[in-house]
């Protein structure tokens, strides 16, 4: 393989598993002092960049902060639209006006109660603070606090996904005083939801202790989440076989049959909604030519690098997780076809002698490991492409925020809204004026088959243009100890909601 960065961490040696136990002690084994049975053990396969939602779209952050913030709504295990903060709203004035009623009695972790003033504040901060979910809350003009449990929404135009951002983790709800006084929310959050932050060890363990004070008097059932940074993948799956973690974020395919043989661990799988893809510097020649895009397109065996990195799932062809309502029946594909690629070059006598850089986020070795085969599939049609791993707040300054990759390699989240999807290609340099209109119709369309017709013709503009490689939607394993009970995996969102999880005695 070629690499332009050496990332030691995914190497395996018999030096590294020698010490494997002693790496565990450090990591692992200080366990609190709480009864075992009321404190679950996360293992992350990564640190997180933050723990400020407005700041982030990282969803290592969001598994940690799902459980300290709350949201006016929420989705529920398949995503619907559930209450949260708002025990209930309405939406008025041909779709210009959205009412929420505030539960009364909530708290933050600071005792503070919640009124619509926090409301106002932390919608507003989030184009504050240049969050890079801004765009999905611009249709708000306004924000009016009629009284301390009401607060009304008023948008400039209809914006049908309103709903599904103010559920996602993105929009937390702060406490005002907190922002008002330049509180430091990406080391020290503070929101109502059922754990309260307690402490971070950088590059070691996130904790949690549970809200006494929750909303939902009957939860939290835990006392304590403590998340473990285990970025080897190695170290991750001895720890859960040891009994020394509860619940892995990420697995690796080669370890499933071990983990199926084990009477103590309990894996289940699920299709995710991660539409996995190539993003592609579309500002960078010689990938600024649709025909080489093309041609690396067609050099990918989809299946493949689905079965061999993230332990199988279904191809796409489009910017939308497979198994989304939205997904379309779209007619123009460039799947697997080296034969196809081959001629294309020749045809067009493309010039692909300049090797290429492909960026990776090191801590997620099923993307390493999908690299190396997009490498020896594009060496065999000539081309020759270079691996640039780093860790991942680079990836997401650099190649998310900045744009500063040619090739790059990554899972999209699922999204409670379609239209979210089309506020994320940003960093591919890659427009199209049709595109920006079918969607801008879709956004202030309350029907939903309409809205269907508009986003299936710009995801048939995605597939024919081909600002990424679109890859797959993959299985997605939830693995644990087989004592973990009511443990909810968002189907949309992939985060974790520990709110109802408890630790059955074991046998």
């Amino acid at each position: 393989m070629i690499y332009k960065i050496l990332n030691r961490g995914a190497i395996f040696s018999a030096q590294l598993l020698g010490i494997l136990g002693v790496i565990l002690l450090v990591l692992v084994g200080c366990v609190p002092t709480e009864d075992s049975q009321k404190l679950l053990r996360v293992a992350l396969s990564g640190s997180p960049d933050t723990l400020d939602p407005h700041t982030t779209s990282a969803t290592l952050t969001f598994q940690v902060i799902r459980s300290v913030y709350d949201t006016l709504v929420e989705p529920d295990g398949e995503g619907n639209i559930m209450a949260g903060l708002a025990e209930r709203w309405e939406i008025a004035g041909e779709g210009l006006e959205w009412r929420f009623y505030l539960r009364p009695g909530v708290r933050f972790h600071n005792g503070e109660l919640l009124t619509a003033q926090d409301i106002k504040a932390s919608l507003e901060r989030i184009r504050e603070v240049n969050s890079p979910r801004a765009a999905e809350f611009s249709a708000i003009s306004r924000i009016e606090i009629a009284d301390e449990h009401l607060v009304i929404l008023h948008l400039s135009a209809p914006y049908a996904p309103l709903l599904a951002s103010l559920g996602s983790g993105w929009a937390a709800i702060l406490p005002h005083s907190l922002i008002a006084a330049g509180h430091d929310f990406s080391l020290q959050p503070v929101g109502s939801g059922p754990f309260s932050f307690q402490k971070w060890v950088k590059d070691g363990k996130i904790v949690l202790v549970k809200n006494e004070h929750y909303w939902k008097p009957e939860m939290p059932l835990l006392e304590m989440v403590a998340f473990h940074i285990l970025t080897e993948n190695a170290i991750r799956a001895q720890a859960l076989l040891n009994n020394e973690i509860d619940v892995l974020d990420v697995i690796e395919p080669t370890d499933i049959a071990r983990f199926e043989e084990s009477p103590e661990v309990k894996i289940e799988r699920q299709l995710s909604s991660l539409a996995m893809v190539i993003p592609i510097n579309t500002s960078q020649p010689p990938l600024n030519d649709l025909r080489v895009r093309q041609v690396l397109s067609l050099a990918i065996d989809r299946q493949r690098v689905l079965d061999e990195a993230y332990g199988g799932g279904v191809p796409i062809n489009t910017f939308m997780d497979y198994g989304d309502p939205y997904y379309p029946a779209v007619a123009t594909s460039y799947s697997y076809d080296p034969q196809r690629a081959a001629a294309l070059i020749r045809r067009h006598n493309l010039q692909l002698d300049k090797e290429l850089e492909l960026t990776v986020p090191q801590n997620f070795e099923p993307h390493i490991r999908a690299a190396e085969i997009y490498q020896q599939m594009w060496r065999t049609i000539g081309i020759e492409v270079a691996l640039n791993l780093v860790d991942w707040p680079t990836w997401i300054g650099e190649v998310y925020s900045n744009a500063n990759y040619e090739l790059s390699v990554i899972g999209h989240t699922g999204r409670l809204d379609p239209h979210a999807r089309f506020l994320e290609y940003g960093y591919t340099n890659w427009n199209n004026a049709e595109l920006t209109q079918l969607v801008l119709e879709a956004q202030q369309t309350a029907t939903l088959e309409r809205r269907k017709e508009l986003y299936s013709r710009a995801l048939a503009i995605m597939a024919e243009e081909l600002p990424f490689i679109f890859v797959g939607t993959n299985w997605r394993y939830v693995v644990t100890r087989n004592n973990v009970q009511g443990l909810i995996v968002d189907q949309k969102l992939d985060t974790f909601d520990f709110r109802g999880t408890y630790k059955a005695p074991l046998q």
